[in-house]
């Protein structure tokens, strides 16, 4: 019987640390920061790329800067189309955040560029990063360094809890 109690308890307790492992958003004032991730990157590579959703459960904001323990300064960045060429340009006024919305950085489109890293990003690890907002404040972040390919590391369906959470 008491076998059984400390089976079930294990059971439990690694449950529990699995999806503390997993849960993988943050919150400040009244944005919801979804699953942060990076691109590990080739040996000696100096530069690297960050994606993350943004969600204002209310009032407008603005992500204005990042900064990185690894990075020596991260910049906000837009790639989009112009005459049928890519190009990417810095955003030094921010991200604007719409009231009761989501913007997603990703591949493409907005983005972080870790600048000047100091060890480059490897799959499985955790980039710990500062977002500022210009209404909610700071919120420390941390992210998923997924494959160097490309897409976000992968996840167990029943980790997307805070997609439901949401409505993503």
């Amino acid at each position: 019987m008491i076998q059984n109690l400390f089976r079930l308890l294990a059971i439990l307790f690694t449950v529990l640390l699995a999806g503390a492992a997993h849960a993988h958003g943050f919150e400040v004032g009244n944005l919801k920061i979804g699953h942060p991730y990076a691109r590990a990157m080739l040996p000696g590579a100096k530069v690297g790329g960050g994606y993350l959703k943004i969600t204002s459960n209310g009032s407008a904001d603005r992500l204005l800067n990042a900064k990185a323990d690894r990075a020596a300064s991260v910049q906000l960045h837009e790639m989009k189309m112009d005459g049928g060429i890519m190009v990417m340009r810095e955003l030094k006024d921010g991200i604007a955040v719409p009231a009761n919305a989501t913007v997603e950085l990703k591949p493409g489109g907005y983005h972080l560029m870790f600048m000047n890293v100091s060890q480059p990003f490897e799959e499985g690890e955790m980039i710990k990063a500062t977002l500022t907002f210009e209404k909610a404040g700071t919120v420390e972040v941390e992210f998923v360094v997924g494959p160097a390919a490309g897409g976000a590391p992968d996840m167990k369906h029943d980790d997307h809890a805070a997609h439901a959470e949401d409505g993503k």
